[in-house]
């Protein structure tokens, strides 16, 4: 059977430039088992379970507010997913009642699950024959520190499984930091004023806090790859393991001093935090209004100005649901037409490191010196201490994988030495312009990193 080749289009590849350089033929991706989707689904399935199981325990024991947030934080997390999933596959426009309807009861992920293993095993039945519909897809890679330029066929089914990945990565963001992080907050702040810590709450917070944890580590991941589009990136195993412990530490952390802080004020740490939400939630509409720029109308060929304007709004709620609980690893732009600053920005990583430095320094001394009812039988400066430990040793996971672990890391103009010494570059401009390096040093030292 005669194979049917596309090319599709790579808008940010010049075309002039792709045609001159060697281009060298890769082998071609093999399927692989789905683990990140059932991971994914079964993080969803258990959450939302060990929730609705808290929910009827709140509601039994006549606990009227908890059970009011704990099932809308669990509600609003998964009508956010059903949408993510209905978004990324296009459904509006296609006929399929059985997903549309899945996704109705809030069962989206679960269907889409079971599409996502008919799709692998029928890929596993058909593993020896060729497929008739190819795509041919270029990527530069780096071999040996030199660039070079891949191209190999990806067949349609492998790439409608990739799709399901995708949209899965997406999905599972979107539970973490609209869903988990406030019900898991909640849950700890429940546990703490009522001494009491159920089963079924444990459970649940063990739920929110893996899957927070992992919704930050795909944050990295689908950072890397929206920043390096045109590079194919592979993390090793230390790389993931820098980033998961980079995360857990920033995020436990971070969520354990605004209970505490919330315990020890109540009613009164409410205002602050919300504000604290709102700068984050109005910071990238407000560059955006400034700049004068008009609203992008190419994110979906078929959207209307309503559409593009919900779909900015809910990628703004995403955007401030991560930077509240860690850092969101891109820079939101909205006049741009992809949404994020591209560029290697130390600036926003330093200046949100050192807001959330101070505030959780803040935070912790307003529980040290009035928290005295809080946690009684423990010592309040030694978990004010622990805590801020943490959060520094969390920023220099964070340094380390950004100056030894980062896949493209010979791509950056500037390491993190070079922003940490940049106080030093300034004080001696006239020595560095005296001394000249030859260009080709200049590369090797900006390579070596």
């Amino acid at each position: 059977m005669d194979r049917v080749y596309e090319i599709p289009e790579e808008p940010n590849v010049d075309p002039v430039s792709s045609l001159q350089e060697d281009v060298i033929r890769g082998t071609n991706p093999r399927f692989t088992f789905p683990f990140s989707i059932l991971f994914s689904t079964f993080l969803y399935c258990g959450e939302a379970a060990s929730a609705l199981y808290m929910v009827r325990i709140y509601r039994k024991n006549s606990e009227t507010y908890w059970m009011t947030y704990t099932f809308s934080f669990f509600m609003f997390s998964s009508i956010m997913v059903q949408l993510t999933l209905i978004f990324v596959h296009r459904d509006l426009a296609k006929d399929k009642p059985l997903s549309l309807f899945m996704h109705l009861i809030l069962l989206g992920p679960v269907i889409r699950c079971l599409e996502a293993m008919i799709k692998y095993l029928t890929l596993w039945k058909k593993e020896e024959q060729e497929e008739p519909y190819v795509s041919l897809t270029r990527k530069k890679m780096l071999i040996d520190g030199e660039e070079v330029l891949i191209e190999w066929e990806v067949g349609h089914s492998i790439r409608a499984l990739a799709m399901h990945r995708n949209a899965y990565k997406r999905m599972s963001q979107i539970q973490a930091f609209l869903g988990s992080v406030p019900q898991l907050t909640y849950q700890l702040y429940v546990s703490l004023i009522s001494a009491e810590v159920p089963l079924g709450r444990v459970v649940l917070m063990v739920f929110s806090l893996v899957s927070v944890t992992y919704g930050a580590t795909l944050c990295n991941m689908l950072a890397i790859q929206i920043k390096y589009d045109d590079y194919k990136i592979r993390l090793g195993p230390l790389e993931v393991l820098c980033i998961t412990i980079w995360r857990t530490l920033e995020i436990t952390s971070r969520l354990l001093i605004l209970v505490l802080f919330s315990a020890t004020l109540k009613l009164k740490a409410v205002p602050f935090l919300v504000l604290n939400f709102l700068i984050i939630l109005f910071e990238p509409w407000i560059k955006f209004w400034r700049s004068g720029a008009q609203m992008p109308n190419n994110i979906e060929k078929n959207f209307s100005r309503v559409g593009t304007l919900v779909v900015l709004i809910s990628v703004t709620i995403l955007y401030a649901g991560i930077n509240f609980s860690c850092w969101s690893a891109l820079q939101l732009r909205l006049a741009d037409r992809d949404l994020v600053d591209k560029g290697q920005n130390w600036g926003h990583m330093g200046l949100h490191y050192s807001v959330r430095l101070v505030e959780n320094v803040i935070m912790v001394l307003v529980f040290k010196f009035f928290g005295a009812k809080v946690l009684l039988n423990y010592c309040h400066s030694l978990i004010a201490l622990q805590l801020i430990i943490a959060y520094l040793i969390s920023i220099g996971f964070m340094l380390l994988f950004f100056q030894y672990l980062h896949p493209l890391r010979s791509l950056f103009v500037h390491n993190v030495v070079d922003y940490l010494h940049c106080v030093c570059c300034h004080r001696h401009p006239r020595t560095r312009v005296e001394n000249p390096e030859p260009p080709f040093e200049t590369e090797a030292r900006q390579s070596v990193v």
